[in-house]
């Protein structure tokens, strides 16, 4: 892919510091560490290395990566080796993908309280999935998913939902059989909508008991006792959305699919199209109306403010596994379900964190394999001589 035209980096080195003086009140030493860390990706502040073309001997000098979660330049690497790991955890099946959205009415406690009520949505969308999946009405079995957490839409509003990649079926209350869903989207989405909502509330009302969730600004009045039932009951007057696709191909193509929604930013560098030093303007996608290209354009500061609404507290996990994929029974449910299944377990080759780069010789299209590592200060007397010869 050739490199973008347009970075984060490049607004946050142009702007940061007049987005700063505006909105620091806000703004968390987290998110601060976000911003740096991002700016200096990729640049000598961070040090390098010096990569050598492995059939010509070219050499070239590049710079080290911040590797930070939020960082549209950091998550290739990240995301093939994932990707390797779960490879060894897919079963011979079709897999349905299952999404859990919040209303949009949750959104302003949710940028008050990000790490409770994201925790939250993990909790009861993997208890609504597990309990539904139980009832032999349903289907009556133990399933196994893995949920991601997104918070962004294609415009960077705040957007919290979730996306469930499941086998298709599960393992029997006896452990005899494998048990294939009876439904052509794995499970009922009205039934998953209603239980969803209802756990999803009553967490909120545990949280709000012990006096767990804050209350600031616009929300003071909310968190009065009788404005916050008031709240929750609007909450269940609405239908809330859980959409499940057909089951989609075997284990290749669930990788190639996990690999679009894992590691993902709220934005990448390839949807931004220009940035004259005030303004950006990037691609986004409004699925409102028929999933139509269109082109928006911000002010560097509401750009910014959009993304960093999307950092992540600090240590929150946003890729989970749940039923048969948890880690306290992973192994030995996954080889029942493969003897269930009559399926030879496959074992790949393991993708071996090897030291080298991602990029190609410039002269003759070698691998360029990562050599002598270098700090900031060795680089500034390197680069004379690798950019002279």
């Amino acid at each position: 892919m050739s490199r973008p035209t347009v970075e984060v980096a490049d607004i946050i080195r142009a702007q940061g510091d007049r987005f700063l003086e505006r909105n620091r009140f806000w703004l968390d030493s987290h998110q601060l560490r976000v911003l740096r860390a991002i700016a200096r990706c990729r640049t000598a502040e961070l040090g390098g290395h010096i990569d050598t073309c492995s059939d010509c001997g070219y050499r070239a000098i590049s710079y080290n990566s911040c590797r930070d979660r939020h960082c549209p330049k950091c998550q290739a690497q990240a995301r093939e080796r994932w990707l390797a790991a779960r490879e060894e955890e897919l079963l011979g099946v079709p897999y349905f993908h299952v999404v859990f959205t919040i209303p949009q009415e949750l959104n302003r406690l949710c940028q008050q309280n990000p790490g409770l009520l994201y925790g939250l949505l993990f909790q009861a969308s993997a208890r609504t999935l597990l309990e539904v999946a139980a009832d032999p009405k349903h289907l009556g079995a133990e399933i196994g998913f893995l949920s991601i957490l997104h918070t962004w839409g294609q415009n960077l509003h705040l957007h919290p939902h979730l996306h469930c990649a499941i086998p298709a079926g599960g393992i029997a209350p006896d452990h005899t059989r494998w048990i294939r869903p009876r439904y052509p989207f794995f499970l009922p989405v009205k039934v998953l909508s209603r239980v969803f909502r209802g756990k999803f509330v009553a967490g909120l009302r545990r949280l709000y008991r012990r006096k767990k969730l804050q209350f600031h600004g616009g929300l003071n009045e909310v968190g009065e006792p009788r404005r916050f039932g008031k709240f929750l009951r609007s909450l269940f007057r609405q239908d809330w959305v859980v959409y499940a696709k057909p089951a989609f191909g075997g284990p290749l193509q669930v990788l190639r699919y996990l690999g679009r929604y894992t590691h993902r930013v709220a934005i990448s560098n390839h949807r931004l199209l220009a940035f004259d030093g005030e303004h950006v303007t990037f691609r986004w996608r409004d699925y409102a109306h028929g999933n139509k290209q269109r082109k928006m354009t911000l002010g560097s500061t509401e750009f910014l403010r959009r993304f960093l609404q999307h950092v992540l507290p600090r240590g929150f996990i946003r890729i989970r596994q749940y039923g048969f994929l948890a880690n306290r029974a992973r192994s030995s449910r996954l080889a029942l379900a493969r003897q269930l299944l009559a399926a030879i377990p496959r074992h790949p080759s393991p993708t071996k964190a090897a030291a080298t780069s991602t990029w190609r010789c410039p002269r003759c299209g070698g691998e360029m394999v990562i050599g002598q590592r270098l700090t900031a200060g060795e680089l500034a007397t390197r680069c004379a001589y690798f950019d002279s010869s």
